[in-house]
């Protein structure tokens, strides 16, 4: 039982990040208070019946209830057609680590060359990375961005190796605001069932 609360409570989660809402946001969109809705995702709180509603809502979420035996086949359908599977939740967990790891690597590294253009601009892309949903793909980018940055802290000789993270962080960054990033995840994958026929069967 504790399982089907955490996935509810992750799969919310998953889905306000993945709509790029702060708590706060969905907090007015669903008229749950902000602080409830922390408690909700960290599973500190019973999830009430009416939060979870407004929640789902909000979220352009729907409550269903089906008969047992199709289960199977509607996870399967939900997992090929969004990202906000609890692997994927776990995934974006851990590149958001890396993304705070990489900002103090940085902030620390600003400090020592103030004067370096591209430092600041790396920051600055690292910022407008929180506003997504990181893929799975941008775990590596970052990184190598972290270990670039920790190289060019100890010594600045190594400025072409900080120009090549800002510019895959741009990239990365570019991609995920364009939403081509999430596509190339996603569209190689079929579902296992479907709702509709294909045409050919």
């Amino acid at each position: 039982m504790a399982y089907d609360i955490d996935h509810i409570a992750a799969t919310l989660k998953a889905a306000r990040e993945g709509k790029g809402l702060s708590q706060r946001a969905l907090a007015q969109k669903a008229g749950v208070p902000q602080g409830h809705i922390s408690k909700i995702e960290n599973g500190a709180v019973d999830l009430r019946l009416s939060s979870l509603i407004a929640l789902a809502r909000a979220l352009d979420l729907e409550l269903t209830l089906v008969p047992r035996r199709v289960v199977p086949a509607v996870r399967s359908i939900a997992r090929t057609n969004s990202p906000d599977t609890l692997a994927d939740v776990e995934a974006a967990q851990d590149a958001l680590r890396s993304l705070r790891s990489l900002q103090k690597v940085l902030a620390s590294t600003a400090r020592s060359y103030p004067a370096v253009v591209e430092l600041a601009q790396l920051q600055r892309f690292v910022r407008d990375l929180e506003r997504f949903r990181l893929p799975v793909s941008a775990l590596d980018v970052l990184k190598k961005a972290s270990k670039t940055a920790q190289v060019f802290k100890n010594g600045a000789e190594h400025l072409n190796a900080l120009r090549r993270s800002l510019s895959e962080i741009r990239r990365l960054r570019n991609a995920l605001a364009h939403g081509s990033a999430a596509r190339t995840l996603t569209e190689a994958v079929r579902p296992a069932y479907s709702l509709e026929e294909d045409d050919g069967g």
